[in-house]
């Protein structure tokens, strides 16, 4: 796993719409700046990001990436005269809806379908996505089924991706989960994994996969009007972010920068996922990720307030 990765619901039209060649272009500079771990779902563009995922990558060599994607949601083709649902935040879908199903048969149907829209045959990780209301049936039938997945070698990994840390800190401690993907909770701005999932994981063993670091772009562009969470940011929040902010400037490290290279203080974490629409906004990430962060910033932000002394930090 490279420690930073690409997130694809951008490239399933996330908020705005991403033509097919811009689509290949983010995949390209991806895989040139060294983002070789590439994250999908059906969920995203009921399928789009999948297809255009794999038309991206036919012919490269199968060994010089990895990719995850999820389950839980079957997709189905829509019906002669049926409307399309609502595209939960996708926009230009293919006429598919999504279902929830944790089947046995459902998660078996939906491995096979993403790897035929990814055109490959296998994928290195799944992960059970957005199941907090559906616990029963994972523990009955979902989790299960991937665990015969990999049993079988269809699958490498398996875990869950959502942005419930607590949720995930329980099918941890319960199953033999790999990896998680936790979006959110260990951020600059919420720190609420580091005291429920974190913890099992290092002592489980399981690798921790950290999204959303930008919190919905807030640490990207700390701004009135900025989304946090994919809702509109309270003031108390863009206050924080702003004052974070000073502080790395004082240090002249782009916040962003600190965005990216926090989540690495805990030794759970392998890998950054983070979401591009376009070429630029990829190699703004990886130039990003790359600019060294002093440890003193960090203890700065601890001394004012803004993290707390309880937290475990990045070093070096």
């Amino acid at each position: 796993m490279p420690p930073l990765g690409l997130g694809c619901a951008p490239l399933g039209n996330f908020h705005r719409t991403v033509g097919e060649e811009q689509a290949r272009a983010v995949v390209d500079a991806a895989l040139a700046e060294g983002l070789t771990y590439l994250d999908t779902a059906p969920h995203y563009g009921v399928g789009l990001s999948e297809e255009r995922l794999g038309r991206a990558l036919a012919g490269r060599d199968r060994g010089s990436y990895v990719i995850s994607t999820k389950a839980g949601r079957r997709l189905r083709p829509l019906e002669p005269g049926e409307e399309p649902p609502d595209g939960e935040g996708f926009l230009d879908t293919p006429p598919r809806a999504r279902v929830w199903d944790l089947s046995r048969d459902g998660i078996r149907a939906t491995v096979e379908a993403s790897l035929e829209r990814l055109g490959t045959d296998r994928v290195e990780i799944v992960l059970l996505h957005d199941v907090e209301n559906h616990v029963r049936e994972v523990y009955e039938t979902g989790f299960p089924a991937l665990a015969e997945l990999r049993a079988e070698g269809a699958v490498g990994a398996i875990g869950f991706g959502m942005n419930h840390s607590d949720h995930l800190a329980r099918f941890v401690a319960d199953l033999d989960v790999d990896v998680v993907l936790c979006a959110g909770r260990w951020t600059l701005l919420d720190h609420r994994a580091a005291f429920d999932l974190l913890p099992v994981c290092a002592r489980r063993g399981t690798s921790v996969i950290v999204g959303g670091v930008y919190n919905s772009g807030l640490l990207a562009d700390p701004r009135p009007g900025a989304e946090y969470d994919y809702r509109p940011v309270p003031p108390d929040v863009l206050a924080r972010a702003r004052r974070i902010q000073v502080v790395c400037e004082e240090f002249g490290v782009p916040l962003r920068a600190a965005a990216l290279r926090f989540p690495f203080g805990h030794p759970a974490v392998a890998s950054v996922v983070v979401g591009a629409a376009t070429e630029a906004e990829v190699r703004d990430n990886a130039r990003m990720f790359a600019r060294p962060v002093p440890d003193a910033l960090w203890r700065a932000l601890v001394e004012s307030g803004l993290l707390g002394e309880d937290l475990p930090l990045p070093a070096g």
